[in-house]
C-alpha cells in the first residue's frame, strides 16, 4: 500500500489506518482474521482508544494479532486517551495513567502515537506538556497528535508542549465535508460559508499535521452510511458510474474521494468486514480526476458557488 509521512515524524504509514472500535463485535477467531487481513493489505497502522469497548478492544486487538516483540516491529498502534464517563481529562494525572492502561491492553512497552481525543474545556497545557514529556522520556510514547480539535486549541497547546503535533483525527466524509465547503463558499450568504472549525484543514496543511478522517463512510453524526442508501439516490449513482469506470467497489470509491484531497490525509476504515477493509485499501491506487472529484462533491448535495 501506499505510504505518507505522518506530519513531520519519521514515520511512513499507510494511506488507509484500521480502526478498532468495533473489533469486540468480532468472536476471537474472525478478530484474527480481520486483523491477518488487514496485514495482508499492508495496513498495518491500527488505531485504538482506552474508551473503545471500556478499554476491551486494545486486549482484543492483541489477542488477535498474537503480540510478541517480532509482531510489534511490524505494527504501528496509536491510542487515544482524554475521555471519561461525564467529562473530558487531559489532566497529567489522567494522560499517564490512560496511557499505562493501553500498554498493559496492547502487550506492547510503547505507542508509536497518542492523539488527546476530544478537547477538554479544563485543559491546562502546562500538565499536558508534563505528561507527554514523561512519556517520551520513558519510551512510552514516540510522537503525539491531537483529535477534534480546531487551530487556536492547538495552538493553545503548542505554547507549552514541546514535542510536534503530528496528527489531528477529525469527523469527515463526502457528506460530512463542511471543513473543505467552508473553503469553497469564502464570503457566501449560505450555511455552507459557516466556519466551523477556524479553517482547521488549511491550517493542518500549513502546520504538516497529518488529517485522520474518522467515520469516512457516515452522514450526520453516526447517523447511518450514505453508501447504497436511498437518501442519497444521486451520490449513489455517481459513485456507482465511477466505480464502474475504474472497476472497483462504491467503498474503494468513497475512501480514493479522500485519498485525492492534496493534504495528504490517512482515512480511519472502523468496518468490521474483510471485504469492505479490502476494497478500502484498494483506494490506495486510485487517482480521481479533478472532475469526477468535483462530481462526487457535488453530487452529495454540497453546492459550488
Amino acid at each position: 500500500m501506499r505510504t505518507i509521512k505522518l506530519g513531520t515524524s519519521a514515520l511512513e504509514v499507510p494511506v488507509v489506518a484500521v480502526g478498532c472500535m468495533r473489533i469486540n463485535s468480532l468472536t476471537k477467531t474472525d478478530a484474527e482474521k480481520f486483523v491477518q487481513a488487514a496485514l495482508e493489505e499492508g495496513a498495518n497502522f491500527f488505531d485504538h482508544a482506552d474508551i473503545y469497548g471500556g478499554g476491551e478492544c486494545e486486549s482484543i486487538f492483541a489477542e488477535a494479532i498474537h503480540m510478541n516483540d517480532d509482531v510489534r516491529e511490524n505494527v504501528i498502534l496509536q491510542s487515544k486517551c482524554g475521555i471519561r464517563k461525564g467529562m473530558f481529562d487531559f489532566s497529567k494525572e489522567h494522560i499517564l495513567e490512560a496511557v499505562d492502561g493501553s500498554l498493559r491492553r496492547l502487550k506492547t512497552d510503547y505507542l508509536d502515537v497518542l492523539l488527546l481525543h476530544r478537547p477538554d474545556a479544563l485543559v491546562e497545557p502546562e500538565e499536558v506538556a508534563e505528561a507527554f514529556d514523561i512519556l517520551e522520556q520513558a519510551g512510552k510514547v514516540r510522537y503525539f497528535g491531537v483529535s477534534n480539535q480546531k487551530p487556536m486549541q492547538i495552538e493553545l497547546l503548542k505554547r507549552y508542549v514541546r514535542q510536534p503535533l503530528v496528527a489531528n483525527q477529525l469527523q469527515l466524509s463526502i457528506t460530512n465535508a463542511t471543513m473543505i465547503s467552508n473553503g469553497i463558499n469564502v464570503n457566501m450568504e449560505n450555511d455552507a460559508a459557516i466556519d466551523r472549525d477556524g479553517s482547521v484543514l488549511d491550517y493542518c496543511r500549513l502546520h504538516d499535521i497529518t488529517v485522520q478522517p474518522w467515520s469516512p463512510f457516515q452522514y450526520g453524526f453516526f447517523e447511518g452510511v450514505f453508501l447504497n442508501n436511498d437518501k442519497f439516490k444521486e451520490l449513489n449513482q455517481k459513485i456507482d458510474e465511477i466505480a464502474a469506470r475504474y472497476g472497483v467497489s462504491n467503498t474503494t470509491i468513497a475512501i480514493a474521494w479522500l485519498l485525492r484531497h492534496p493534504a495528504k490525509m490517512q482515512p480511519i476504515i472502523g468496518t468490521m468486514n474483510i471485504g469492505r477493509l479490502r476494497d478500502s485499501c484498494k483506494a490506495s491506487d486510485i487517482h480521481l480526476t479533478r472532475e469526477e472529484w468535483y462530481e462526487i462533491y457535488r453530487a452529495a448535495g454540497n453546492i459550488l458557488p
